[in-house]
Formats: structure tokens, C-alpha cells, sequence
């Protein structure tokens, strides 16, 4: 079988990273038919949009996508090009794992996902300034829109998600005690939707702030946090920053029909085209896209390999402590699965 995946290399780093990433998929053995299409700053330098239709129509077609970092540009018209295809595609679930596989992360035995609802909160963008006499910037406002539909989908994602990855508990993480109501309202359908896995899975609830510190304190009691945009946005870095950081942290965006995975770090521009990026967050997004597709042997082989090129054969780029380019890190990766 050909799997047939519209592919993004992104800008900065990126096409250095997804050529790495593309060699490790390619050496599993599958049989893979990608579709290249430019987005971010390379395709308005191409195409004057940094989301161009063939791009968009790409990924409906085929339905699953690996993208590299794409840049936004900085005061220009044109908002976040990430967010623009959560939205286009209506991605409502952004999965993201940390685990731990090096020496050198803060802690051992870190192996938890979270997951962020991705369309809605603080990040849904309704803001506007209030004047105040004669200043018409006195007052910035921010409105956080959260809906029950919305609340219950990404829930129900995470609960559903242990149940098939065999994962034992879901921590529901909220700020109710201040915000409450839209904070009051996830934690209640996430009360109402946990009771309809009662003896699945075993669930709790922390407020965001001690959230925080526990992950710092002992990380090792989470499993599979669900929570919303923002939080989960500030949470998923701190979890990447257990385990090594953001060259080792890889995500997914997921919708009813389309599914995205990516790198969670930005393009860096500051060392693109020097060879010096970390491959692995996105060949791990690749894993994570060979598990969507139901090839979970292969998905856990790339998983391995990654983990034994770092600890056993010490390849690692510079980031985490070593001095293999990109390239020579994704060949150590695609040897050990050859």
C-alpha cells in the first residue's frame, strides 16, 4: 500500500528538517507518494499568499499532512498561517506527547500527552481597544469564547485517546475557581463526559496554576492532561521542557476529517540553511502520523530508533548536547531502521 501525504517543508529550518524526517518514514519500508506544497514565507515569495489553494486543496485531498515550521510574518496583513489551517480544517484537537529519552531531560520516567482544545478561548482572537478621552488605546479588551460543543469534543477526545492507547488516568485542567464560566463550563462537561468512562479510565481535576508546579514536582503522576487553548499552549511547552526541550517535541492537529503533524518549535531563521537543526521533533511527528495511519509498529520502530541514535550510538545535534548536523542525525535515524 502507497500512503499519499501532501507535504509541507515550511521555511527556515524546515525543508532541511522534513528532508531528514522524509528519509527515516521512507526507511521504515512503506510506500509513501508525497505531494509537495509551499506555505509560509516561501509561498508568498512564489505565490503573494502564505496559505495558497493548491496548498489547502492538497491537504483535503489526501486528508493527512507532514509540515515543517512556517514562519508568520512580522507587521504584515497576514495572521498566523498554523493557525489559519487549525481553523480551515477545523483541527480541534492539538496532541502533543513528552517523553522522556535522553539523559540530560529534567526528569526520567516523563511519558504523558496533553491535550489542547484548539479552536476556541483567548486564542479565538475577538480583541479590540476602548477609548478613554482622548486615547483610543487606553483600554485593550480580549474575549474568550468557549462553547459546550467544543468543550465536550476535545474531552471526549482525550478520554476516547486513553482508552485506545491504554492510558490509565485524565487530568482535567481548569481555572474555575476564578474564571466561572469559561472555565466553569469545561470543567463541568469534563465532570459530565469523565462519568461516561467511569471504570476506563480514572480521571481528576487540578486548577492551571498548581498544574504547574506538580508537573515540576512530580510529572510522573500525569498521564493524559486535557485542557484549553491557552493553557494548553503554556502547558505543552513546559512538558517539552521535562523531557529536553522543543527539538525533541512533536505534535498533531487533528479534525473529524483531516489530520496535520508537525514540529511544535517555530522555523528558527537565525540557523537555517547551516545543518545544524534537530530533526527529531519532526520524525517523531512522523511517528505520531504512522500511528494515525494504523501503522503502529512501525510508528513504535521509529520511536526506537530515534531514542537508541540519542543514548546508545550518542548521535545528537547540538541542541541536546552534541555535534551531529541534521543530516547525520537523520541518517543514524534511518540506519537503525534499515
Amino acid at each position: 500500500m502507497t500512503y499519499a501525504i501532501a507535504l509541507l517543508p515550511g521555511d527556515g529550518i524546515g525543508p532541511e528538517i522534513t528532508k531528514a524526517a522524509v528519509g527515516v518514514l521512507e526507511a521504515t519500508g512503506l510506500s509513501f507518494q508525497w505531494d509537495e506544497q509551499l506555505a509560509g514565507v516561501t509561498a508568498i515569495d512564489v505565490t503573494g499568499s502564505p496559505l495558497p489553494d493548491a496548498t489547502v486543496e492538497s491537504i483535503r485531498r489526501h486528508r493527512i499532512a507532514l509540515k515543517g515550521p512556517l514562519t508568520t510574518p512580522v507587521g504584515t496583513g497576514f495572521r498566523s498561517v498554523n493557525v489559519a489551517l487549525r481553523r480551515e480544517f477545523s483541527l480541534y484537537a492539538n496532541l502533543r506527547p513528552a517523553c522522556t529519552m535522553m539523559p540530560g531531560g529534567r526528569f526520567d520516567g516523563v511519558d504523558l500527552v496533553l491535550v489542547r482544545e484548539n479552536l476556541e478561548g483567548l486564542y479565538i482572537g475577538v480583541e479590540h481597544f476602548i477609548r478613554v478621552g482622548g486615547d483610543p488605546r487606553a483600554v485593550a479588551e480580549s474575549t474568550a469564547i468557549v462553547t459546550r460543543e467544543g468543550c465536550e469534543r476535545i474531552i471526549r477526545f482525550a478520554f476516547e485517546y486513553a482508552v485506545a492507547q491504554n492510558r490509565h488516568k485524565v487530568s482535567i485542567i481548569h481555572k474555575a475557581n476564578i474564571l466561572k464560566m469559561v472555565s466553569g463550563l469545561f470543567l463541568e462537561v469534563g465532570r459530565d463526559v469523565a462519568r461516561e468512562f467511569e471504570g476506563q479510565v480514572d480521571w481528576n481535576d487540578l486548577i492551571i496554576d498548581n498544574t504547574a508546579m506538580q508537573m515540576v514536582l512530580r510529572p510522573e503522576q500525569f498521564d493524559v492532561i486535557v485542557t484549553t487553548n491557552m493553557f494548553g499552549d503554556i502547558l505543552s511547552d513546559l512538558a517539552a521542557g521535562l523531557v529536553g526541550g522543543l527539538g525533541l517535541a512533536p505534535g498533531a492537529n487533528i479534525g473529524a476529517d483531516e489530520a496535520i503533524f508537525e514540529a511544535v518549535h517555530g522555523s528558527a531563521p537565525d540557523i537555517a540553511g547551516r545543518g545544524v537543526a534537530n530533526p527529531a521533533a519532526l520524525i517523531l511527528a512522523g511517528a505520531m502520523m504512522l500511528d494515525h495511519l494504523e501503522e503502529h509498529e512501525q510508528a513504535a520502530r521509529v520511536r526506537a530508533a530515534v531514542q537508541h541514535t540519542i543514548v546508545e550510538d550518542s548521535i545528537r545535534t547540538r541542541d541536546i548536547g552534541g555535534t551531529a548536523t541534521t543530516a547525520e542525525f537523520g541518517d543514524a535515524v534511518a540506519r537503525r531502521l534499515s
